[in-house]
């Protein structure tokens, strides 16, 4: 996907929310207004979409009020006195949190302003239509499961059988030891 294609599905999720693109182009970056696409086209060649995308308008208009946010929560060491008196290093793994917020727009304005690529991040909450048509097939949901997680169940199954055969191939194959 290029970047002009993914700018277009971005302002088009924000205006479906309630985002006046028109309004925000010319009032923000203060050029004269022709086309959606020109205006679009003009973000993604002159790398003026971060104004975009660290817009208040907008992140407020593409993750709406009360939308379930999901986020991880970095792993965290420290130390702690134990109760023998020494001291102790506690380290607590990564993990997932899913909350609803009013303000989730600011949250993500945040983790945007940390990623080293914004617009990776930003199509990680796109709904695209290849991934309807990936969610809803499930053999192919099956498939990519198993690319993901590695061979599956089968793949060792079939590995464990291959192995067994080959040790039987070798006893077959070597001499017999007769013990006197």
């Amino acid at each position: 996907m290029t970047r002009f294609e993914l700018l277009q599905l971005l302002v088009a999720q924000a205006r479906a929310n309630g985002f006046e693109f028109r309004k925000w182009y010319i009032s923000k970056l203060r050029l004269p207004w022709e086309t959606t696409r020109q205006a679009i086209e003009t973000l993604s060649v002159e790398r003026r979409y971060y104004a975009l995308l660290f817009s208040h308008e907008f992140a407020s208009s593409f993750w709406k009020p009360g939308e379930r946010i999901t986020f991880q929560v970095a792993s965290q060491t420290f130390t702690r006195r134990k109760k023998d008196g020494t001291i102790g290093v506690v380290t607590r793994k990564p993990y997932t949190r899913r909350s609803t917020r009013d303000d989730a727009w600011r949250y993500h304005l945040r983790e945007l302003a940390l990623a080293e690529e914004p617009l990776r991040y930003m199509r990680k909450y796109l709904r695209v239509d290849e991934d309807l048509v990936l969610a809803a097939d499930p053999v192919g949901a099956q498939l990519r499961e198993r690319q993901r997680v590695g061979r599956g169940r089968r793949g060792h199954r079939r590995e464990r059988e291959r192995r067994r055969h080959e040790g039987e191939r070798r006893e077959k194959d070597a001499p017999h030891m007769l013990s006197a």
